[in-house]
């Protein structure tokens, strides 16, 4: 008994450097979507622009993102310009206005551009956890079959775009 003791430290060394070991080269960034490869949840939320309630079925039967933001959010600023260049390239992206203010929302879009076919009023965040946002930016992409078929989280940016388009299929 005495002699396993002396190993003890020993072996818990060993174990941690096989844990530590075998998470080498994977990207600590990467969030996993336990959506991905399916539907997008069902909602109702009430439009920004037109005031309207919209459900999944005013959903675009094309591939699209869709982009979880707020005024508050910090990132959202810088990712914001990125955006606007995408939506003249002809991506289609449905904004969910995540946890914030209606009337501050309108006055960021009117000063900033607004790059969203529509955007879509998530103020208590139900849809946000319904689709597992962890924090805003996050961006989902979905296919023309209404599948979620990435999850980026955090700004898109040139750098990241160049990866992530592929999967706008």
């Amino acid at each position: 008994m005495k002699k396993l003791v002396r190993f003890l430290p020993f072996i818990i060394f060993i174990s941690l450097g096989v844990i530590f070991y075998s998470q080498l080269g994977k990207n600590s960034q990467e969030l996993p979507s336990a959506l991905v490869g399916k539907k997008v949840p069902d909602f109702k939320l009430v439009s920004l622009v037109e005031n309207t309630l919209q459900t999944n079925s005013d959903l675009p039967k094309e591939a699209y993102l869709i982009n979880f933001w707020g005024t508050w959010c910090p990132a959202c600023h810088l990712e914001h310009p990125f955006l606007n260049q995408l939506a003249l390239q002809g991506v289609t992206i449905l904004g969910i206005d995540y946890k914030d203010d209606a009337e501050q929302a309108r006055q960021w879009l009117s000063e900033k551009g607004n790059p969203y076919i529509d955007v879509l009023m998530d103020e208590t965040g139900v849809f946000g956890l319904d689709m597992g946002v962890t924090g805003a930016p996050e961006t989902f992409i979905i296919d023309s079959n209404g599948i979620v078929v990435h999850r980026h989280q955090g700004p898109l940016n040139a750098q990241n775009w160049s990866t992530i388009k592929g999967f706008l299929k």
